[in-house]
């Protein structure tokens, strides 16, 4: 609970307090399952919000939203809260936001592959050093062309036209191997499988709308439904990453503050880290170690400090270390190493306490005035003033009223044109010219082939029309030869007939000359036998 510029966070033999103006040196809660890692991180949390400070929260379990409504107040808790010096106990919520990354029950959280950059989506793809470069040039040539990156159907697409147009990509950009591309589809499509394609896209996470107060000037806290995402752990790595990062680059330098800007608080951070390339590490460290200056406090909450690396583990000063189990040696390594992390305190033995701390009790070690960490307390975490447990029915249905803008303002994506749309556009494109081309390729065939049907036609024509002419030829000299046979025949046989006729003739001059000669005679004779009578 806040106490002036503090939050009292447990009491032991000394109080336990929280400096604001320490606050963004980062913190670790830590301890095995069921020692009070979420009641202490609501306190913490709640603390924040009455200080006026946004907190950003990742619910794990599903019962961070009781955040949003007050504990219950009972004989017993009073009793804890009074025992342990927070007289000012009252029960009473937080101003809460919900927000979901899965399509669950909350407001959407969306962000673009734009907005998440080749670097990043490469080391969390855990692409080599080939396809990072690979990657690289599809977002190099998205943005040279105007094409918008906004969710993976969009990187999908240019990573098939880098494919698809290797020899001219080469040209201008550098080698892109389908070898190389075609891993990169295998990491994109398992990142699809685990809800990247209901985190991509628009309208994208405006972190503005996290640092916000409400009207009495309490911080508003907003929580992330987390529960399908440990089932989506690269899903969720990246989201908070990308938190981190976007947040340092939105947020100006601010030096040291009264109290942060914004507070974090990566529930299961183990996820965070299992598995993760050195590189990307690396770039938490130095994000870790660069957002404090921002105004920023980031708090990871895990089983155990072992689960964060070192370099991680050594930014995080604001340490509360719930109990753990030592049944291994290494788990009896790892609570010798989470004792030895602390500002000895001589009344006890901090590696034996952490084996016999109860549910609720810690050992807390916190930044004093001076910025130095605090002699180790054994001490007992106040009772949070929420409910511990999730909200009820009513009070969610309240928390839905109360961010119905941001639900009109990110519930219904956006699918606008982008490198998809666009590529498949310029396919369809080139597949239109290809089918015209090709139309007018068939149209070039059929009109040569009817030209050459023509000529084929024109030249059985003027061959037919040749032999028709030589034909007539033929038969006209047929004709000719037959008219001149006919006309010899009837020369020769007129010349017959004519001779015949002359014969005939001669034959008749012959008969008239003899008739006569014979008359002339019988007239001689009786002339001659007339005068011989006489």
């Amino acid at each position: 609970m806040l106490e002036g510029d503090k939050i009292k966070v447990a009491q032991g033999e000394n109080p336990c307090y929280l400096l604001l103006n320490q606050a963004n040196r980062h913190g670790l809660i830590a301890g095995a399952s069921g020692t009070g890692k979420t009641v202490t991180m609501k306190v913490l949390a709640e603390g924040f919000a009455q200080a006026g400070v946004p907190v950003f929260m990742a619910d794990v379990k599903g019962d961070v939203t009781g955040m949003a409504q007050p504990g219950d107040d009972t004989e017993k808790v009073r009793e804890r809260a009074a025992a342990l010096g927070a007289a000012g106990w009252e029960p009473r919520g937080c101003d809460v936001r919900l927000w979901d990354m899965l399509g669950g029950d909350g407001v959407p959280v969306r962000i673009t592959i734009s907005d998440m950059g080749p670097d990043l989506l490469a080391r969390l793809l855990g692409l080599t050093d080939v396809q990072r470069g690979v990657l690289a040039i599809a977002f190099r040539m998205a943005d040279d062309n105007g094409m918008l990156l906004i969710d993976l159907k969009d990187l999908r697409a240019m990573l098939g036209y880098l494919s698809e147009h290797a020899s001219e990509v080469e040209a201008l950009y550098g080698r892109v191997s389908s070898q190389s591309v075609g891993a990169i589809q295998r990491a994109l499509l398992t990142l699809e499988d685990a809800g990247g394609d209901i985190f991509f896209g628009e309208p994208a996470l405006d972190i503005t709308d996290w640092l916000v107060t409400d009207d009495a000037g309490q911080g508003t806290v907003n929580i992330l439904n987390a529960a399908k995402l440990m089932a989506s752990p690269q899903v969720y790595a990246m989201f908070l990453l990308w938190m981190l990062s976007e947040i340092y680059e939105l947020l100006p330098e601010a030096g040291d503050l009264p109290k942060p800007k914004l507070v974090f608080f990566f529930d299961e951070a183990h996820l965070l880290f299992d598995d993760m390339p050195k590189e990307l590490t690396d770039k938490i460290v130095q994000t870790v170690k660069l957002i404090r200056s921002k105004g920023v406090g980031v708090y990871f909450v895990s089983q155990s400090p072992a689960d964060i690396p070192d370099e991680v583990l050594a930014q995080l000063s604001n340490r509360i270390q719930h109990g753990l189990r030592a049944y291994t040696p290494a788990e009896q390594k790892a609570v010798r190493a989470a004792a030895a992390a602390f500002r000895e305190n001589p009344a006890f033995d901090s590696a034996e306490a952490l084996l016999e701390l109860g549910t609720g009790e810690a050992l807390v070690s916190l930044l004093n005035e001076d910025g130095q960490p605090s002699i180790v307390e054994r001490a007992r975490v106040l009772p949070p003033e929420c409910r511990m447990a999730a909200a009820d029915a009513a009070t969610l249905e309240a928390i839905g009223v109360a961010q119905a803008h941001l639900v009109e303002k990110y519930g219904e994506a956006i699918d606008r044109e982008s490198a998809y749309e666009k590529l498949a556009a310029e396919k369809s494109a080139a597949a239109e010219a290809d089918a015209l081309a090709a139309e007018r390729a068939q149209l070039e065939k059929e009109r040569a082939e009817f030209e050459k049907q023509k000529a084929a036609e024109a030249d059985r024509a003027a061959k037919a029309a040749a032999k028709e002419e030589e034909r007539v030829a033929k038969a006209a000299e047929r004709e000719a030869e037959r008219a001149q046979k006919a006309a010899e025949k009837e020369a020769e046989r007129a010349a017959r007939a004519a001779e015949k006729q002359r014969e005939q003739a001669m034959k008749t001059v012959s008969s008239v000359i003899g008739q006569i000669g014979r008359e002339t005679s019988r007239q001689l004779l009786r002339g001659l036998f007339g005068n011989l009578r006489k």
